[in-house]
């Protein structure tokens, strides 16, 4: 036990170094790679943890269920989206909110118009800020938008457009099969459909360039 233990352990670091090698010079100084150690979290996450640093969370237990090809495309569209300033900020809105609410139930109490208007403004701008973040088919359009530079940047690497393309779309239909919520599911099928489209672009240009 303890060797399968040990040996494990070892697979798991030389995976997260592995990927670590496949970030673009400009982000090794500042994107850390790291497996998740939450309970039953995402696949993929990025988080910043400062201001000039961001962390990218693998949940390795599901990560072994993918192919070499398949986990490097779904890591880069990660990157992609560090490249793309789309992931979640350390955000001040709901703290902002219930600073909010409290004050305007406060002043409702004393009656003082103006801090009731100005802690009304306050639940408005962080209510809004909170459905920007939580928008479904702008985080939609941010990851459609990640795979498309996930392409880009595997043929950084060496891939080829067409092996690229494939690689991140038999990722997305894995994904599918392996995903039990609906919704989640429906993002990853819009995603490849998405993604499908894009590659027959490409394959046309590609086809024009020829002739």
């Amino acid at each position: 036990m303890t060797t399968y233990t040990t040996s494990s352990a070892k697979a798991e670091m030389n995976e997260l170094r592995r990927l670590k090698g496949l970030l673009p010079p400009e982000l090794q100084s500042w994107v850390i790679v790291e497996g998740s150690t939450e309970v039953n979290p995402p696949l993929t996450r990025c988080e910043e943890l400062g201001k000039d640093e961001v962390e990218i969370q693998i949940d390795l237990a599901k990560w072994e269920n993918l192919a070499i090809d398949q986990r490097n495309l779904l890591f880069w569209h990660e990157v992609a989206r560090i490249q793309n300033d789309t992931i979640p900020k350390e955000g001040w809105e709901m703290a902002a909110l219930a600073i909010g609410l409290g004050g305007a139930v406060g002043e409702l109490w004393v009656q003082d118009g103006l801090l009731l208007l100005l802690a009304l403004g306050l639940c408005s701008v962080s209510g809004y800020r909170l459905w920007q973040k939580n928008n479904s088919d702008r985080t939609l359009t941010e990851a459609m938008e990640a795979d498309e530079k996930a392409i880009a940047l595997a043929t950084r690497f060496g891939y080829s457009v067409p092996n690229a393309y494939k690689s991140l779309g038999s990722a997305l239909k894995t994904l599918i099969d392996l995903t039990p919520n609906r919704r989640a599911k429906k993002k990853y099928e819009t995603r490849l459909q998405s993604l499908r489209r894009s590659a027959n672009k490409a394959k046309a240009k590609m086809e024009k360039e020829k002739r």
